[in-house]
C-alpha cells in the first residue's frame, strides 16, 4: 500500500533523512521506532505531503505521491494523526469530526460514520458539544484518531499516540489502534513506547539519526538483544 524508496530530506544544512526505504503492506500494522531526533516524525510529514523530499520517491496504492499536495493525499485515502494531537481547540468535538470529513464526496453517509465513531469512542458522544481544547489529553488523542477516521482512510499514520498519557489510557489507545486495523485500515505507527508498538505491530523498522538500522518481524524484535538493550530497557 505504501512504498518509500530512498528518500532524502534536509532541513537547511541538516540532513534529517538519509536515503530511507521501507514499505507498508495492506492490512498490516508497521511501526517505526527510535530515539528522539531519529527522524520518525520527519518521515511521517514527508509521507503525508507536509514536507517534500529532496530526492527519492513515495508511492501510495501504486500511485506516485512524491510531489502531491497534502490535501490531495487525504482525498486519496491517507489520514495523518500528528504528534501532539493538534485538535482544533476552539471548535467543538462535533466540529472537529466535521473537519475530518471535509474532503468526502459522500456527504449522505456521514451520519452513519458519526454513529460509528461515537460507538467506538463513547466519551466523544457525551462531549460532542464541548470545546476540544477543554478536554483531557486522553480525550484529545481519541478525538484526533476519530477525526482521522472520518476521512475513511485506507492508511492511517499515527505519530506518538501514547505521548503524555497515563498508563491505563496508553492501553486503551493501543486497543483502539488494534481494533481500527482489524476493521480494515492499514496502520503506520511511530511510537516511543517501543514495547507497546512492537507488541501490536506486524513489521518494524528501527531508526537511528536518519537511517534504518534494523528491520523485520515486530514480535521477533521484542526478543532481539540489541533492540532490548537500546529501546526496551
Amino acid at each position: 500500500m505504501l512504498k518509500v524508496d530512498n528518500i532524502q530530506v534536509y532541513y537547511g544544512a541538516i540532513h534529517a533523512i538519509k536515503g530511507i526505504s521501507f514499505q507498508v503492506e495492506e492490512g498490516k500494522i508497521v511501526t517505526l521506532i527510535g530515539a528522539n531526533g531519529a527522524g520518525k516524525t520527519t518521515i511521517m510529514h514527508t509521507v503525508s505531503g507536509l514536507i517534500r523530499p529532496q530526492s527519492g520517491s513515495i508511492a501510495f496504492d501504486g500511485v506516485d505521491i512524491t510531489n502531491t499536495r497534502a490535501h490531495t493525499i487525504v482525498e486519496m485515502g491517507m489520514a495523518h494523526v500528528p504528534e501532539g494531537r493538534r485538535v482544533f481547540a476552539k471548535m467543538t468535538v462535533k466540529e472537529n469530526l466535521e473537519m475530518g470529513a471535509y474532503s468526502r464526496k459522500d456527504k449522505g453517509a456521514l451520519e452513519a460514520d458519526y454513529d460509528m465513531v461515537y460507538s467506538r469512542f463513547p466519551r466523544l458522544k457525551e462531549r460532542r458539544k464541548q470545546l476540544a481544547g477543554t478536554m483531557s489529553g486522553g480525550e484529545q488523542q481519541m478525538l484526533a484518531i476519530a477525526r482521522a477516521l472520518m476521512s475513511k482512510p485506507k492508511l492511517m499514520l499515527l505519530d506518538e499516540p501514547s505521548m503524555g498519557l497515563a498508563p491505563i489510557l496508553v492501553d486503551e489507545v493501543f486497543n483502539i489502534i488494534k481494533d481500527i486495523n482489524k476493521s480494515g485500515t492499514t496502520i503506520l505507527l511511530v511510537e516511543q513506547n517501543a514495547h507497546k508498538a512492537l507488541s501490536i505491530a506486524d513489521c518494524a523498522y528501527v531508526l537511528e539519526t536518519g537511517n534504518i538500522v534494523l528491520s523485520g518481524d515486530a514480535k521477533e524484535m521484542l526478543d532481539n538483544e540489541a533492540v532490548k538493550k537500546a529501546y526496551l530497557g
